[in-house]
């Protein structure tokens, strides 16, 4: 039996042979810490559960969802936009509680690199071609428009400002520009904008969408994963171009049935309820981010605070590369980080170091690392 040529060629998922090694690791008998994936340590707030016991106690959830999602959900994230970036969002044309593709055989797609993986391999998956374009720490890890190259049969362009993995932000500047270069190259912007909440000293992420005519040629992914730390939960949504909405919303009836009824009314609750929670979450985030940072320059870095995200990038010491750094901290310290290569060829050079661990764990992992290395 041969399986499709593009699951052949189909590279391991990066945080999947994270899991391995520290089975492996685990099995021989390490503490293993893992400064790994971006996983909430945080629970889902108590009013968002509460609407989930409730709803799945409710015979009405227990049947097929709506294919596009219920009508309350989307009314939901339509509200949710214009209260948090003054975005108005028609819910039954412009909201979508999916993620999907717009890929054919043959095309391409524009991916950051270094970027979250899945841009890539999803454009593999729809039988398209990820075609990369740098981004650099000189420019703050922001595109340079006027050096990307656009390839034959470009479709798409992918952004993610706050940024996995290397933490960076975006202005309404930084995506005027983005918008402009999609509509001049007849492409959609992709905007994966999953760590817009999660933001430090005053800076706040802005939407894509805010741009004046971004709803032409571009959408917006949100996920309700970190910011109400709901990874568990599988609860996402795309906005903005209708056109673009619609196709994906035809891709959304042919291979799923749509989200469980149960975690869309949670999904109400959590956009409709308080959100002072966040300030919480962030200032935890934040003490963590500047534990992280404060500990590595007292090795010898020379790290600036990242505005956004629950990551801090960084480069390795001179005599490695990712992979032997990481191997390192993993043999020398118990203490798992991404190499960055995984992010891309641009990557190359830097680890990532998730915020999301318990503060005790995360003290133990970073001196475990000074020790590993003095």
């Amino acid at each position: 039996m041969k399986v499709a040529k593009r699951i052949e060629t189909l590279p391991p998922y990066l945080f999947a042979e994270i899991d391995r090694k520290i089975a492996a690791k685990r099995a021989a008998g390490v503490d293993v810490i893992s400064f790994g994936v971006g996983d909430p340590d945080s629970p889902t707030p108590t009013h968002i559960v509460e609407a989930m016991r409730a709803a799945a106690a409710d015979p009405a959830t227990h049947q097929y969802p709506s294919y596009f999602g219920m009508a309350e959900f989307r009314r939901a994230i339509a509200a949710w936009y214009g209260r948090r970036f003054g975005v108005t969002l028609d819910p039954d044309a412009e909201v979508l509680p999916l993620i999907g593709s717009y890929i054919d055989p043959g095309d391409t797609a524009l991916v950051p690199d270094p970027g979250y993986p899945v841009y890539q391999v999803a454009t593999h998956l729809a039988g398209g071609t990820g075609v990369p374009f740098a981004l650099s720490a000189e420019r703050g890890f922001l595109p340079d428009w006027n050096a990307v190259a656009v390839p034959d049969r470009a479709k798409v362009v992918w952004l993610n400002y706050p940024c996995n993995p290397t933490a960076a932000v975006a202005t309404l500047d930084d995506f005027a520009a983005a918008v402009e270069f999609a509509r001049a190259n007849d492409l959609l912007l992709a905007h994966d904008n999953a760590y817009s909440e999660i933001t430090y000293d005053g800076f706040v992420a802005p939407s894509a969408m805010q741009i004046p005519g971004a709803r032409d040629v571009a959408v917006e992914f949100h996920s309700l994963s970190k910011t109400y730390n709901m990874t568990g939960w599988r609860c996402g949504f795309v906005v903005g171009c209708a056109e673009a909405i619609e196709a994906l919303g035809r891709v959304k009836t042919n291979i799923d049935s749509g989200i469980f009824n149960a975690i869309q009314r949670a999904g109400v609750a959590a956009l409709n309820g308080p959100q002072d929670f966040l300030d919480d979450l962030r200032e935890l985030y934040r003490r963590r981010r500047d534990l992280v940072v404060k500990t590595f320059n007292e090795m010898g870095w020379s790290l600036e605070p990242p505005r956004g995200s629950i990551y801090v990038w960084l480069p390795v010491p001179s005599g490695h590369d990712s992979a032997s750094f990481a191997t390192l901290l993993l043999d020398g310290a118990g203490v798992v980080v991404p190499p960055g290569r995984g992010y891309g060829e641009a990557g190359e050079g830097y680890i990532r170091i998730s915020l999301t661990v318990p503060d005790d764990r995360l003290e133990e992992g970073l001196e475990r690392i000074r020790s590993a290395i003095a």
